[in-house]
This record gives structure tokens, C-alpha cells and sequence, in this order.
């Protein structure tokens, strides 16, 4: 809206467009090399520990010798988009133009592919900076239908892989997700009500709710993300899109009797020892 190299003076433009003046003039401040290193570190023990808050998080970093406080711990998690993971009491409203759905899949036997989509949101460091990985499973089957990185917690990247993932395989019954703002945001709930599909959602910090996501961000980091350090975002898509490939067509799963993800999704015959 503000054209900085209008003939009218920023203080006209700012007033007639009824915005303060002092954020015309604001220059986002690089996030250092030393909280880079904290949000790396964070992540690695976030995933080993899902129900560790900032206050354990804060202990822990001081038992490995980081110097930071409490505080600055919690404000680096809310940055990388985690919590900790755990059932809280429902004490808090939610804003009725962002509505929360109930759980679903309680107690529901999900045995075929398309029956339930699982989404989710994960931090992805680099070597300077980050982006954020989101990803849709197939809940029976655990193959990663579609996925995007983005360098912004917005919505608009989840809603580009969803009706990706759609257009390739069609439309589930149920699609399950946190309670995140990207989730209950208008256009996503209502891309997901236009076509019919069943709205789940984990209970508030429940990381059994999704198990199967929080595996597969499990499998993701410690068997690629952790293992370099993306120099860029197109090296990163690179290789996590190598290794996703990887999940799906030949890492095989003991939940899936050995088969790999598309050999289930797609109802591929088992090869026997006979056959080989």
C-alpha cells in the first residue's frame, strides 16, 4: 500500500492510510547465529521430548552448557511455530471466526487408503536460517501425499499441498490436524467444508492424536534434516524431497508388515520369497 517512491511525503501516505508512522521506518532485525544454534538445539530435544515446555527445555539447554533464560527459550519456541505436547485443561474461548472441530478418531478403525488425511507443521533449520515443512500422510498407509516449505507460519502453503493432494488422489472422508491458527483459518477449514470432507482436530497439545506425523517428522529429521546443513531453501527442498521419495517407494515399515507406504496406498501385491 505504501509506495515509497511516490511524490507524497511517507507521513501523508501513512496518514491517509490511517498507519503509524513508526513501522514505515522499522527494519527486521536478522535473527543471530547464537539463536540459531539455541533453535537447532531446541528442535533436536523438542522432537526426543515432545512434553518438554519452555522450563524443562531452559534446564535442559543449561545442563549442556547454554547460558539463556526461560524466557527467551519460549520466545524462540513460539518463533519455530512448537509447544510442549501434552493434554491441558480447556480453560480459554476460542475466537468464534476461528472454530475448533472435535476429535474424530477416537476409537475409529482406519484401514484403507483415503479414509483419514493427517497434516501437520514442523521447524526445519538451516545453516543460516529455517523454513517450515508442512506435510500430508495418509493415516492406513503412511504415505506423504503431498508436501511444501515455506519460510512463514501463513496459510496459504498448506492450502497449495492440500488441493495438490487432492487433484492427484481425490478428496478423504476425514482430514485430521492441531488446533493451529493455519488450520482453523477460514480458507483452510472452509477448502476442506466446500468439498465435503469430515474436520478433525487433535485435542489441545495431544501429540497422540496425530502419532503417525509425529513419527514420520521423527523419521524426516534424524534420517536427513539433521544429518546436513541446507545452505538454501531449493537445496533443502532438494534433498528433503529425495527423502521423502525415499519414505515413500522403499524405506519399508513393521507397521506396514515390511511393505513401503506406496506399495500399501496403491495395493501392490506382497512380494514372497517364492516370487523372489
Amino acid at each position: 500500500m505504501i509506495d515509497r517512491d511516490h511524490a507524497l511525503p511517507l507521513s501523508h501516505q501513512a496518514e491517509l492510510l490511517d498507519l503509524s508512522r513508526s513501522g514505515l521506518y522499522y527494519e527486521p532485525v536478522p535473527i543471530s547465529a547464537a539463536d540459531l544454534e539455541l533453535m537447532r538445539k531446541i528442535d533436536r530435544l523438542h522432537t526426543d521430548h515432545p512434553f518438554a515446555g519452555a522450563r524443562m527445555l531452559h534446564d535442559m539447554l543449561r545442563l549442556k552448557g547454554y547460558r539463556v533464560g526461560r524466557r527467551h527459550v519460549g520466545r524462540l519456541m513460539g518463533l519455530m511455530g512448537i509447544e510442549a505436547l501434552y493434554r491441558k485443561k480447556n480453560g480459554t474461548k476460542t475466537n468464534p471466526a476461528h472454530p475448533v472441530f472435535p476429535y474424530l478418531l477416537r476409537n475409529l478403525v482406519i484401514e484403507r487408503p483415503n479414509h483419514v488425511w493427517a497434516a501437520d507443521i514442523s521447524y526445519i533449520p538451516m545453516r543460516r536460517g529455517f523454513l517450515y515443512l508442512f506435510a500430508i500422510l495418509d493415516w492406513a498407509t503412511r504415505r506423504v501425499l503431498a508436501w511444501r516449505l515455506s519460510n512463514s507460519l501463513t496459510t496459504d502453503f498448506c492450502i497449495d499441498a492440500v488441493e495438490e493432494a487432492m487433484a492427484k488422489y481425490g478428496c478423504p472422508e476425514i482430514f485430521n490436524t492441531d488446533q493451529g491458527c493455519q488450520f482453523t483459518d477460514q480458507d483452510f477449514v472452509g477448502m476442506l467444508k466446500d468439498r465435503g470432507i469430515a474436520i478433525s482436530m487433535d485435542g489441545k497439545g495431544a501429540w497422540r492424536d496425530n502419532v503417525f506425523v509425529e513419527r514420520f517428522w521423527r523419521s524426516v529429521k534424524y534420517e536427513e534434516v539433521y544429518l546436513r546443513a541446507y545452505e538454501s531453501a531449493p537445496e533443502a527442498k532438494h534433498f528433503i524431497g529425495r527423502s521423502i521419495t525415499f519414505y515413500n517407494q522403499q524405506r519399508p515399515h513393521s507397521s506396514l508388515d515390511g511393505r513401503t507406504p506406496d506399495a500399501v496406498y496403491f495395493n501392490e501385491p506382497m512380494i514372497t520369497e517364492d516370487a523372489a
